[in-house]
């Protein structure tokens, strides 16, 4: 049996044996490489302060630069998901961690607002094109009924690394006087060693074995723009312009909200900002991994909701610290959460094999360019001209869409869909 390939039976009834060493070999170093394009993304936050002041950067030009590498990251994983689809994973992805490791050591020497948003895009677009085929590549190394939590662990690294341990690092080390240049050398090396280790293990599996991990069990050719005639794929599309609408703008502008309006220090700011990786790093596990059981649309309308109430109630939130890393742990918990389970499992489960890294890339794509890209532009622009406390509204109307259209969506978990298909074939017996 080739390494990685579906169990010839149902995917939850089947008697073949499943590879599982190379399962796990894969996702770990598919989740390390992905921590790695967290810490590039987001070891910036508690940098920005501490940036702006040197390069005379106001909030509108944060959040140009935060929003350069989602556009640019975006427009990458929408075209770079049809070549993943065409020429395979490992194509794409060992050298992409290549490229945004090296990328990410020479954000230190920028001297300015356009050095920092060319190299960001750049490192944006190296990312988007790692992401997709990252995804996809862990669905194809997961057993079917596990994939979804497996793809929440791939994707658990990156808020892990990004989010909450990377902004302690640097923390630490501007506080013992490490200048925040050298900060961004950090993670050359060990993403390189990764993308070495990813070329001698990752392997493509054939269409017809990745069918399994498809609703649709298509293992036919098709071309990139058949992608959009399937119903969820313009509905995830949304769905993730959503959820990322409000990540993103509490990301870039966060920072500055707290130390500005709410006058905590940067310590206290530091603190408060870790619990975005602590609780996107939970939530981008438990939210896939609890839609392999419940499905993936109730997970998505009952996540949405919840986010929605911690957005609220953190805007209303005071200056004390703790209570702010409890209401910003609960948001990004869901946000990460659902951003996780619509650019994976139900990205890739909506449309036959030979379109997945493709559904996958579309979603993605035009989410970061959307969401992740002109969301925070905009939110710069609020911030600047109507006040930085108003970015709340952003992450508001972006979370009531996402709740809205996921009542909409097809399910696609394999354990929903199966159960499904019996129900069927019972009422016309």
């Amino acid at each position: 049996m080739a390494i990685g390939a579906p169990p010839k039976s149902s995917s939850q009834g089947s008697t073949a044996k499943w590879d599982t060493k190379y399962e796990w070999k894969a996702i770990l170093l598919l989740a390390l490489a992905f921590g790695f394009v967290g810490v590039d993304r987001f070891m910036i936050m508690p940098i920005f302060p501490l940036m702006a002041k040197e390069l005379n950067l106001d909030y509108s030009a944060i959040g140009i630069i935060g929003g350069a590498l989602s556009l640019a990251w975006g427009i990458s994983s929408f075209f770079m998901g049809g070549l993943s689809d065409k020429f395979g994973r490992k194509k794409v992805i060992v050298p992409s961690i290549i490229i945004f490791s090296l990328l990410a050591g020479v954000s230190g020497v920028a001297t300015g607002m356009m050095g920092l948003v060319a190299i960001r895009a750049l490192i944006g677009i190296s990312e988007g094109a790692f992401s997709p085929a990252g995804i996809v590549a862990t669905v194809e190394a997961s057993k079917p009924s596990r994939q979804g939590l497996n793809i929440g662990f791939q994707q658990m690294a990156m808020p892990l690394f990004g989010m909450a341990l990377a902004p302690i690092f640097v923390g630490w080390l501007l506080s013992i006087g490490f200048h925040w240049r050298w900060a961004f050398a950090l993670v050359t090396v060990p993403g390189i060693i990764v993308a070495l280790l990813m070329a001698k293990v990752l392997r493509d599996p054939k269409a017809s074995e990745a069918a399994a991990h498809s609703a649709t069990h298509d293992a036919t050719p098709h071309k990139f723009m058949d992608v959009f005639k399937y119903r969820n794929v313009p509905l995830n599309i949304i769905l993730v312009l959503g959820w990322l609408a409000a990540e993103i703008t509490l990301a870039i502008l966060l920072p500055s909200y707290l130390t500005d309006v709410l006058k905590l220090s940067t310590g206290q700011m530091i603190f408060v900002l870790s619990a975005f990786g602590f609780g996107a790093t939970l939530g981008t596990v438990v939210l896939p991994g609890v839609s392999d059981f419940i499905g993936r649309k109730p997970t998505a309308f009952i996540g949405g909701i919840c986010c929605l109430v911690f957005i609220l109630l953190l805007k209303a939130a005071g200056s004390h610290p703790g209570t702010l890393f409890a209401l910003l742990f609960a948001v990004t918990f869901f946000s990460q959460g659902l951003i996780g389970l619509t650019v994976g499992p139900m990205a890739a489960e909506s449309v036959p094999a030979t379109l997945m890294t493709s559904s996958t890339g579309v979603t993605m794509g035009v989410g970061e360019i959307f969401g992740g890209g002109l969301v925070p532009i905009i939110g710069g622009f609020v911030a600047k001209h109507y006040g930085i406390q108003n970015i709340f509204t952003i992450c508001i109307i972006g979370l009531i869409a996402g709740i809205v259209v996921s009542l909409f969506v097809k399910e696609t978990a394999p354990r929903k869909v199966a159960a499904q298909k019996v129900k069927a074939e019972l009422a016309e017996a």
